[in-house]
């Protein structure tokens, strides 16, 4: 069984950087496909960043050029760095993990960013 934890999310002003983090109990780390996904109050949610085991990396259009997805191995933890915040990007943001047929969730972290 893997647990999740995200950390680092706040209140920030529009143009504003947070960097969240996710920490994964385990020693199957490595092997996971890690993303962030974020749903704010009323809409459905959304595939923010994923990042493979190998490193690949993809971007939610809304998202590209402003956050980053990156995994550290050695401390089983994925980082998705925000920067240029805007109001939008209000919601809760949750790490998730996946491998084959087995998903792993995190229980979020609020991130509000006021105009």
């Amino acid at each position: 069984q893997v647990q999740l934890v995200e950390s680092g999310g706040g209140l920030v002003q529009a143009g504003g950087s947070l960097r969240l983090s996710c920490v994964a109990s385990g020693s199957i780390f490595s092997t996971l496909a890690m993303a962030w996904y974020r749903q704010a109050p009323g809409k459905p949610g959304d595939l923010v960043a994923l990042i493979t085991s190998n490193g690949s990396t993809n971007y939610a259009d809304s998202v590209k050029g402003r956050f980053t997805i990156s995994r550290d191995n050695a401390a089983n933890t994925v980082y998705l760095q925000m920067n240029s915040l805007k109001p939008e990007d209000t919601a809760k943001y949750y790490c998730r993990g996946t491998i084959g047929q087995k998903v792993y969730w995190g229980r979020g972290t609020q991130v509000t960013v006021s105009s």
